[in-house]
């Protein structure tokens, strides 16, 4: 039995639902769209949300939309955020409108145009936070800004995730020979 899909979704305060083909959520931060797949139903109940499932086949999907929905409400009424850090000398970012600019050790500064619903706020020019409704869209955004320099195993410099632990290669030694 999904643990999962059992939970109740509490509904903040602000936050509207509507239930059709897939599930319309509002609130203050935006609105988000959360596809309900065959066999799942979604119940509005006082002020809470529960999902159930029709028989045992639909157990996957009903873990899955009832984190989707938990993930929609969450993010309509408080929001996501994803926080990278830039390593190295001379590494920078800056924030202008919806293009931010990173200075990552090539020939040439690089230009990234935000989506309209990501924010960025940069701290002493190497701390990113990245605001955002929809965890699936912040998510790709900071994935996509992390590869444009991945750390590096043996100098640990380039873009991490705050907390993202790093393993430290030892590099190559000086002696040689036969």
């Amino acid at each position: 039995m999904s643990r999962i899909g059992k939970k109740p979704i509490p509904l903040p305060g602000g936050v509207k639902v509507q239930i059709g083909e897939q599930m319309e959520v509002s609130g203050p931060k935006g609105k988000l769209m959360v596809p309900i797949p065959a066999g799942i139903t979604i119940e509005q109940v006082d002020s809470r949300l529960e999902v159930k499932r029709a028989s045992d086949e639909h157990a996957a999907l009903h873990g899955l939309t009832r984190a989707l929905a938990a993930n929609a409400v969450q993010g309509v009424s408080a929001g996501f955020t994803r926080e990278l850090d830039i390593v190295g000398i001379g590494y920078r970012a800056d924030v202008k409108g919806k293009i931010a600019t990173f200075n990552l050790g090539y020939s040439h500064p690089i230009e990234v145009l935000l989506p309209d619903a990501v924010d960025m706020k940069i701290d002493k020019q190497t701390h990113l936070v990245l605001t955002c409704h929809d965890r699936q869209l912040l998510g790709q955004v900071a994935a996509n800004i992390r590869a444009l320099r991945k750390p590096d195993p043996y100098k640990n410099k380039g873009i991490r995730y705050t907390g993202e632990s790093l393993r430290k290669k030892v590099g190559k030694t000086g002696a040689g020979g036969k």
